[in-house]
């Protein structure tokens, strides 16, 4: 503790008595994440205001041997900005360093610090008259040096792409303190490896991102939203390849849910509206947008759209007239994930599968998971526009919570084996955390799995980094 003690007293005069915290109230927030399931311990918690302090932080650190938790937003789905229960790690949190620094107009970028909250990045485009198009459920909260360093998805993949797509240059300082500028505002680049992409999804195992230049985009003038019933998740599939091939690839989400998902979202969350006079067993929430206002772009979505009922992709379907009724369609997406928590025990995986393969997948996956636990109810929703599916899994009715949660891993593991058999990935959009890091020798095969292993140690070869995440 000698050690500990003499380091914080070393970190408190770099980033002053405001940029750290000790108390056990102050700190709770931060050594906890939404969901529960992980919780921590540490002897502080850090809040540099700055890249100087934040790599004087890091020096203190690697030199007294102490690891470093980075922490954005905490919106973590798998513990990645969690401590663990030890308190060995500091947690290091970017929430001060929340500036917009340069909003390039005519080269489409915003060079904006770690600590940005997502909303405000988007509103600062939007005032810009240009678009950020990373859009989530947490955007309130999660903050853009997390996002990056988690490679988040969202609704608008399907246009846009991850945040690896989003970003053009990085500022990270490194495990020893050093700091590297890679705050390039180019889109054409040849001049060695491209290093920023080793820390965008890294989560926070190779260095501490405190910066970053983003892409911005031509504000849309134009967005429909249609909610549409369709038959089966095939059928939405081949929608989706019509949509696009009609609009000249103007979709920006396309959002698959099932009849019980929206079922738990109406009985649960108020607000919630069933746009269509009948059930179906299958919904999709899309949205397509243009550069330009035009009756012309109207007319080839709702021609696209009759087509498909021509050929039985869709039974029903019902086009937003104004913002506000496109927001109430999206609120339903949104309320599917409270929901949830009303029916009790929730098991969540996280799949990626190619696009073709989604109708497959939700097949089999269902008749696995239902054979393994009689009584489960599958609510499977999400970007399947992306072959992102939340196959999530509520307990059977009547259950135990708790027996139910403690089937977790046993059940995330027939999920898993069907994942594998059609090429697909355990993590789409979430990360790996604590919560899937053992699963990563598994999933990655040794040569590609020696290659991890080999760029950790080469960049913390102390392991000082968010130890104990990603890489088991």
């Amino acid at each position: 503790m000698t050690n500990i003690a003499a380091a914080l007293d070393q970190i408190r005069a770099i980033v002053g008595p405001s940029g750290i915290l000790t108390d056990a109230a102050d700190m709770a927030p931060y050594l906890s994440e939404w969901r529960g399931r992980f919780k921590g311990n540490s002897p502080a918690v850090v809040r540099p205001a700055s890249t100087e302090e934040v790599a004087a932080v890091v020096k203190v650190c690697a030199e007294a041997g102490i690891p470093i938790v980075p922490q954005g937003g905490n919106t973590s789905l798998v513990g990645g900005s969690i401590p663990y229960e030890e308190g060995r790690e500091i947690v290091l949190s970017l929430s001060r360093m929340n500036r917009i620094r340069d909003i390039d107009t005519l080269n489409y970028t915003m060079t904006v610090e770690a600590g940005v909250v997502l909303t405000s990045i988007q509103e600062a485009a939007a005032d810009a008259d240009r678009l950020f198009p990373l859009s989530l459920g947490a955007e309130g909260t999660a903050q853009i040096g997390g996002l990056i360093s988690t490679n988040a998805g969202g609704i608008n993949v399907l246009r846009y792409g991850n945040t690896r797509d989003l970003v053009l240059g990085l500022e990270v300082v490194l495990a020893d303190g050093r700091v590297w500028d890679g705050m390039r505002r180019l889109r054409k680049n040849n001049t060695g490896y491209d290093l920023k992409n080793l820390f965008v999804g890294a989560e926070g195992t190779l260095g501490i991102v405190t910066a970053a230049v983003l892409k911005l985009f031509p504000r849309p003038r134009q967005s429909i939203t249609a909610f549409v019933a369709v038959p089966s998740p095939a059928a939405a599939i081949e929608l989706l390849a019509r949509l696009r091939a009609a609009s000249g690839d103007a979709v920006s989400a396309f959002e698959l849910m099932s009849r019980r998902c929206l079922d738990f979202a109406l009985r649960h969350v108020a607000g919630t509206i069933d746009p269509l006079s009948e059930p179906s067993p299958w919904y999709v929430l899309t949205e397509l947008t243009a550069g330009t206002q035009s009756d012309a772009f109207q007319e080839t979505v709702e021609t696209a759209l009759g087509e498909a009922f021509e050929a039985e992709l869709a039974t029903d379907a019902t086009l937003a007239q104004s913002d506000a009724q496109a927001k109430q369609l999206w609120f339903i997406r949104e309320a599917i994930v409270e929901a949830q928590k009303f029916e009790g025990g929730s098991i969540k995986n996280d799949v990626s599968i190619p696009v073709s393969r989604v109708a497959e997948f939700l097949e089999l996956a269902e008749a696995a998971v239902a054979q393994a636990c009689p009584g489960i109810r599958p609510t499977p929703f999400g970007h399947v526009g992306d072959g992102n599916i939340h196959f999530n899994l509520s307990q059977p009715e009547g259950a135990d919570t708790k027996a139910y949660l403690d089937r977790w891993d046993e059940i995330c593991h027939v999920v898993n084996e069907v994942i594998f058999k059609l090429d697909g990935s355990i993590s789409a959009e979430h990360g790996v955390g604590r919560f899937k890091k053992d699963e990563m020798p598994v999933i990655k095969g040794p040569v590609e799995f020696d290659m991890l292993r080999a760029i950790k140690a080469t960049l913390d070869p102390k392991g000082l980094l968010n130890p104990g995440k990603m890489l088991p």
